[in-house]
């Protein structure tokens, strides 16, 4: 093994070809030898992992199965993050998307034997622009290794500038004549309050070969029930920032005796605008299955037909209390200043806003579908010529299950509190009312006002075809060639729609709604894991609202009224398929590359190297449905309205095209010593938000013209120049060292830009000689007199006409452009180590990410014409230390992952530009199976077991976003192989 990359480097750079492109299975003599296993459980799972990293071309990491259907654990997400520089984003407390070296989700490309995956994801209240894949949706017992390629490679699908991850699946004829288990395992959840105690999954794999082995096929097959729940703290509407000593909404004067350590001139600070705590429930189902096809007629050709399946479908119920605030400080106390200006936070606030607080209820359903068939036929036509052609085709959809839509809520209310006073001081804040003449909370004083149902949906197809192709020499430096043409068709929609109520003054009387609807629960039972929610301080109890009953109520009094309520459902609440955003991009993807394979085995030091070139040329076409104006009347004195006239899509292209070189270089310093060194060039593609073809205005028109905004369809795509430096050491069987500095160069971040543009073509009412005669037969310019002197000759109200000489209005439109640059670089150690034949084996590796463009916490963004601040979102240091045990028949392994601080966004609840971060993570995780015999083992699972809590805060650790509590899993199960 120690010579592997110098004795086989032909086979190994096909290798490297075939698994990161289209998963062709390389019939020779050195893939025989690296398939060769015989080591199996978490040792045999762990040495192929540093195999593959060891032979690969690059930077590339992998996580390798221990057998069929046993990857180390049971979500993908949550198996990546043990790879350095590999942190991943949790949705309700499970791995769900993946952040390599500081880069989110969006900078990520996930292929399933090498094939681009679409994804389809929805957000709670807007149209998703996102292009991220979330790994929820694949269950792990089909997976036989990931790889992360964190260097370019001229082979590999575009889109990823952080990295390419690869899903590599099982193929019949790799596999031994019969390979045939099942497993059953048990799941208990303890952040549900109220789901069953235990769930099922089951899981099943059949493989066999036939017709003297040119002949395979292989189903696997998954199904699991998933009921969880969490709880959580929130400043949902965010927070207000002010400047000291600068009066404002809800600002405190630098002088207010009610306040310790009032903010100073200088110093920057925020006030809340409202506090809440929500409790969900959750219950999923997840089904994956996959039929594969092999047929080999001859030693030269080999066809691969597959097809995977995947499905979540989810329901969901919560309930919620809140309270906003109108910017009445009563009292409180902030964090000291340094005395020449600095970010200060409450420590406690009363707001004195009289008004109600809310039970919130909702409950919808969303069903995530993706189907992906693929055909993969490779030739040998001579000893030195291997060709592959592969196809499929591939689709997702995610959105609502029904017309509950994908996101509602349903506002209960009770209008008696006085004050709100919120302590800031714990993680989890306390919160306590005051309340007037009224009372307590009572349910018999309780009544609905407001009402949202949103329905988001993301629908995307790819088709893709490409041809590869590996040109081997015989005793030559040229080892061999790669060479490929590619083709890809995406189509992207993304569309909502709110069907919104605002009487959020009250609905009815509290006597139309029976006490029943609401129900006494208890603060402290639901948030258990934080010792303040059982503080004298906190309020004792929240009440959960019966979703259903309420709308049963509100169509009651609508009836009664003779109301129609909003939504496609007539008499009853329901989401609208309406939608008011709804964009559909399409992408045409040309490459094509070539990449020269070099080695020199005779040198003291043995040296490889790779030099690629891919060329990509991508155009855009993109449609997006806006409203359409035809005319601009004189709506009061110093206020001109833009009038639609219906909706209709707008259409907007654009172009763009790359070149993207790659020099992978490596050398074996010793038989056990190899450093590499990397360049390349990667690209990831703007956000669907960024690219859509709708322009838009903002209907209120001024004297001298508007304001609007529009996609940008010709925005070049994120570019990243990457350097790699590293050295690894494999000084024993199964161990190893490395240790690596990485730096990337990104140019085309995307900013703002503003110009004007006489959009629709609208003629203005006071541009053009109307306007100008009756300013002189008046002799005045007064705005009243004019528009009513206007209003006398030419009907009421006066509208801008072309055919009497009224010019166009122009519009300052705002849209996206390339404008920013940023680096970021880092270290990569990683530590592999088997304690001899003892069983016992440990992991430790870190990663730190380094950004020239922090947020700065001081800058407000407030001001006119101030842009938010462009600040890299996700960079921050994370480690693993893994220990685990492996003979006879026992295997166990616990793990500790940790991700420090990092930024999420640089908008909070209410659209205010405002930063938030997400706290420090780290969390524990076990695993223990036992092999009874050679065909029974039975485990168990324990995930997150001490129960660590999430975090999110604003400009100072005070200004908490969201505290969130999820809670340990534990999974029982067994495995039988036949």
């Amino acid at each position: 093994m120690s010579n592997r990359i110098r004795k086989y480097p032909r086979t190994l750079l096909a290798i490297a070809v075939a698994s990161a492109s289209f998963g062709a299975v390389a019939q020779d003599e050195g893939m025989d030898q690296l398939e060769e296993v015989v080591v199996t459980g978490i040792r045999g799972s762990l040495e192929r992992s540093m195999d593959m990293k060891r032979d690969a071309q690059g930077v590339v990491d992998a996580i390798s199965a221990e057998d069929i259907g046993k990857m180390p654990d049971t979500n993908l997400a949550e198996s990546l993050q043990r790879i350095t520089g590999v942190s991943i984003d949790r949705q309700n407390g499970e791995g769900s998307r993946v952040t390599v070296r500081g880069f989110g989700p969006d900078y990520n490309v996930v292929t399933l034997n090498g094939r681009q995956m679409p994804a389809a994801n929805i957000e709670a209240t807007s149209a998703s622009s996102s292009r991220s894949f979330d790994f929820a949706n694949l269950a792990a017992e089909s997976v036989s290794a990931v790889e992360i390629y964190k260097t370019g490679k001229a082979s590999l699908s575009t889109g990823g500038i952080g990295s390419v991850i690869n899903i590599r699946t099982a193929r019949p004829l790799e596999q031994d004549d019969l390979v045939a288990n099942v497993g059953i395992k048990a799941m208990h959840d303890t952040s549900t309050k109220t789901g069953d105690s235990w769930t099922p999954e089951i899981s099943g794999i059949f493989s066999t070969k036939f017709a003297d082995d040119t002949m395979g096929i292989a189903l696997t097959g998954s199904y699991s029930d998933r009921q969880s729940g969490y709880a959580k703290a929130e400043t949902g509407p965010g927070w207000y920032t002010i400047p000291g000593g600068q009066g404002d909404w809800g600002s405190i004067a630098p002088d207010n005796p009610n306040f310790e350590n009032a903010p100073q001139a200088g110093d920057v600070y925020a006030v809340p605008r409202g506090i809440g705590f929500a409790f969900g429930e959750i219950q999923r189902e997840r089904t994956n299955a996959q039929a594969t096809f092999q047929w080999a007629p001859t030693d030269k050709l080999e066809a691969t037909l597959d097809y995977t399946f995947s499905e979540q479908d989810v329901e969901q119920q919560y309930n919620a209390m809140g309270a906003w605030f109108n910017g009445v400080p009563v009292s409180g106390a902030f964090t000291p200043g340094t005395g020449n200006g600095s970010v200060v936070a409450l420590t406690e606030y009363t707001d004195g806003t009289g008004s109600d607080v809310t039970f919130n209820a909702g409950e919808w359903g969303t069903k995530n579908t993706n189907n992906s068939l693929g055909l993969n036929v490779a030739w040998h036509p001579t000893d030195a010529l291997t060709l592959v052609f592969d196809y499929h085709n591939s689709s997702a959809k995610n959105g609502a299950k029904d017309d509950r839509g994908t996101n509602n809520n349903i506002a209960g209310v009770q209008y008696n509190r006085a004050a709100t006073t919120v302590n800031y001081t714990t993680p989890l804040p306390t919160v306590s009312f005051e309340f007037n003449a009224q009372g307590p909370f009572d349910p018999s004083q309780m009544l609905t006002s407001g009402t949202a149902f949103r329905n988001a949906l993301m629908k995307h197809d790819i088709e893709q075809a490409k041809i590869d192709g590996t040109f081997e020499f015989e005793d030559s430096a040229v080892r061999s060639i790669d060479f490929g043409l590619s083709m890809l068709e995406s189509e992207n929609r993304s569309a909502f729609a709110n069907a919104q109520r605002d009487t959020w003054g009250g609905y009815g009387t509290a006597a139309d709604y029976d006490d029943s609807l609401f129900v006494q629960k208890s603060m402290a039972s639901a948030l258990d894991q934080f010792s303040s929610a059982s503080s004298p301080d906190m309020t004792p109890y929240y009440y959960a609202s019966d979703f259903n009953g309420m709308n049963d109520a509100i169509a009651a009094i609508a009836a009664a009224n003779g109301e129609t309520l909003v939504g496609a459902c007539g008499d009853r609440l329901c989401a609208s398929n309406d939608f008011t955003t709804d964009r559909t991009t399409q992408e045409s993807q040309k490459g094509a590359y070539v990449q020269v394979n070099l080695g020199w085995d005779d040198l003291a030091m043995p040296i490889n190297l790779a030099v690629g070139l891919r060329y990509e040329d991508t155009k855009v076409d993109s449609k997006a449905l806006v409203p359409q104006y035809d005319s601009i009347i004189w709506a009061a004195d110093n206020e001109f309205v833009a009038q639609a006239n219906g909706v209709d899509f707008t259409q907007l292209k654009g172009a763009y095209s790359n070149w993207l070189p790659n020099i992978d270089f490596d050398i074996a310093f010793t038989d056990d010593v190899v450093g590499r060194a990397s360049v390349s060039k990667t690209i990831s593609r703007p956000g669907y938000a960024d690219i859509q073809g709708g322009q838009t205005i903002d209907p209120l028109v001024r004297f001298n013209g508007g304001t609007g905004s529009r996609g940008n369809p010709d925005l070049d795509p994120f570019e990243s120049t990457n350097f790699e430096l590293s050295v690894e050491w494999y000084y024993g069987e199964g161990s190893y060292v490395s240790a690596g500095y990485y730096k990337k160069d990104v140019e085309n971040f995307i900013g703002q830009t503003s110009f004007e543009e006489t959009v629709f073509d609208l003629a203005h009412p006071v541009q053009g000689p109307r306007y100008q005669q009756a300013v002189a037969d008046l002799g005045t310019s007064d705005a009243g007199a004019v528009r009513a002197y206007m209003e006398s000759l030419y009907g009421a109200p006066v509208e801008g006409s072309a055919a009497d000489g009224d010019t166009a209005a122009v519009f300052r439109m705002i849209a996206p452009v390339n404008a920013e640059t940023a680096k970021i670089d880092g270290f990569e150690v990683a530590v592999q180590h088997m304690f001899g034949e003892s069983g016992f084996g440990a992991i430790v590796n870190f990663t730190t990410v380094n950004g020239d463009i922090a947020y700065d916490n001081f800058n407000t963004n407030k001001g006119a014409g101030v842009e938010n601040q462009f600040a890299l979102l996700g960079l921050s240091d994370s480690f693993n230390i893994v220990g685990f045990y492996d003979k006879n028949g026992i295997q166990a392994r616990i793990a500790y992952n940790w991700r420090d601080d990092f930024l999420n966004s640089t908008f909070d609840g209410n659209g205010e530009r405002n930063p938030i971060y997400t706290e420090a993570y780290g969390q524990w995780d076990v695993n223990v199976s036992y092999d009874i015999n050679d065909n029974f083992a039975i485990f168990a699972e324990g995930i997150n077991i001490t129960s660590e809590t999430q975090r999110l805060y604003g400009r100072h650790e005070n200004m908490m976003i969201g505290t969130i509590q999820t809670g340990a899993r534990y999974n029982l199960g067994a495995r039988y192989t036949f």
